[in-house]
């Protein structure tokens, strides 16, 4: 950075310190996402909760994360995921979660698409971050909003070649994913100086305000549905976006949200598979036959909203039985600010849903044994110094495990079938 050039770090305490950049009122800004998906969850015909296997999750979720010291530290630790703490960082998030979609594939997993980087192969979400890295590293301006709005520049080859895979699969939506970075490159230039920074700003260091600020600036983050004659708001990608923000910075500086509990977990096809493998969430035997028959759920219908709403107010629960259980969690810090070292709501809600719902469900509830063999001992987890918790580590967690699951072949439901700019 030149003497010229001002610190951006130090712009955003001067725009804190001064009260600039935006009114949202951390304490009265609502994405709404959470109590739209408990009016899913109350008015859901094909996805039910269990009550007792969604208490019995949030304990070994709890202790697990205990166990292997799950933070904000955890993201960051990734090769690929970015490391620097300023304002490049940011665009690359912005980048990343403006993309950040639909990458599951029909094909084998030798030939499914995948990017080449830095001598492997890269597949699902992981291949979207190291097309990023590859595109940067070959001086591809990628995560530049005045490089989307020029149609000479970015043009589609030049994102077919930022997307080229080391497979036959080209990537899935690449025009979807084109008309993204068209449509955020044209609002960013236009009404934010052409730097998302500035909707961080305007956003008054409130998660909920910049989420509302992001969906309804980009319509491509504008993640909602009409369900039961009511428009309900999932706000994925927008909210994930803000999470990252919040795990790559440590909840310091561009990261800082005072409010990054309004956040509800990402609805996807990974969480809810995870959810049903651990016996929080159960299907009706259409919609189960459906998902385990490979067959696509159109993005909108009931089963999908059903299947991601549910999903949000399941981790919820979650979150709120380890508080109960465990209330220390709520005076912990949920961010640790140094690096680890290596590591070797009970309703009747939830009893009604539950006795709406064919008996054959708890006949074919998954087997548990992967977190039962590898949870440990509430001896050795009260032995360490708790975490906080949140909806979003809870995500986190619940991904990566899915990830390691299937990874493993032990997977007991295929993941649901959805193609879409939501996730």
């Amino acid at each position: 950075m030149s003497d010229d050039e001002a610190d951006p770090e130090l712009v955003a305490l001067l725009r804190k310190t001064l009260g600039l950049g935006g009114s949202p009122d951390p304490r009265t800004a609502e994405t709404k996402v959470l109590q739209n998906a408990q009016y899913i969850f109350d008015n859901a015909i094909d996805v039910a909760l269990n009550a007792a296997k969604t208490k019995e999750a949030a304990e070994t979720i709890w202790q697990m994360m205990q166990k292997k010291e799950y933070s904000t530290q955890t993201w960051a630790e990734h090769e690929l995921h970015p490391k620097a703490k300023d304002e490049r960082t940011v665009d690359f998030i912005f980048t990343m979660d403006l993309l950040n979609f639909s990458f599951w594939s029909e094909l084998p997993s030798d030939k499914r698409f995948a990017i080449e980087y830095r001598g492997k192969k890269w597949t699902g979400y992981w291949s979207l971050v190291a097309a990023l890295q590859r595109a940067l590293d070959e001086d591809i301006p990628i995560t530049t909003p005045e490089f989307w709005a020029n149609e000479e520049e970015c043009t589609e080859e030049v994102i077919k070649h930022v997307f080229r895979s080391a497979t036959e699969e080209e990537i899935p939506l690449l025009e979807e994913r084109l008309q993204c970075l068209r449509e955020a490159g044209r609002v960013l230039c236009r009404e934010y100086e052409g730097s998302f920074l500035n909707c961080i700003y305007s956003a008054n260091y409130s998660a909920a305000a910049l989420v509302n600020l992001v969906t309804e600036s980009f319509a491509c983050f504008r993640d909602e549905t009409t369900f039961n004659g009511r428009r309900v708001r999932i706000y994925k990608r927008a909210q994930i976006l803000v999470a990252d923000l919040w795990a790559c910075f440590n909840g310091e500086g561009f990261g800082e949200f005072h409010d990054i509990d309004t956040i509800t977990m990402f609805a996807d096809y990974r969480i809810p598979q995870m959810l049903h493998q651990l016996g929080c969430l159960m299907y009706s035997p259409p919609l189960e036959s459906h998902i385990r028959d490979l067959k696509l759920i159109p993005s909108g219908s009931n089963w999908e909203t059903e299947l991601r709403g549910t999903s949000i107010w399941c981790v919820e629960l979650i979150k709120r039985e380890i508080e109960r259980r465990h209330p220390e969690v709520k005076t912990k810090p949920i961010q640790q600010s140094e690096p680890k070292p290596p590591s070797s709501a009970n309703s009747s809600k939830q009893s009604t849903k539950q006795s709406t719902k064919p008996d054959e469900h708890e006949e074919t509830q998954p087997p548990q044994s992967y977190f039962t063999e590898t949870a440990p001992n509430d001896d050795a987890v009260q032995s360490k110094s708790a975490r906080g918790i949140n909806a979003i580590l809870i995500d986190f967690f619940l991904y990566d495990t899915m990830k390691e699951l299937e990874k493993d072949g032990q997977e007991s439901i295929p993941h649901h079938r959805t193609r879409s700019i939501w996730y």
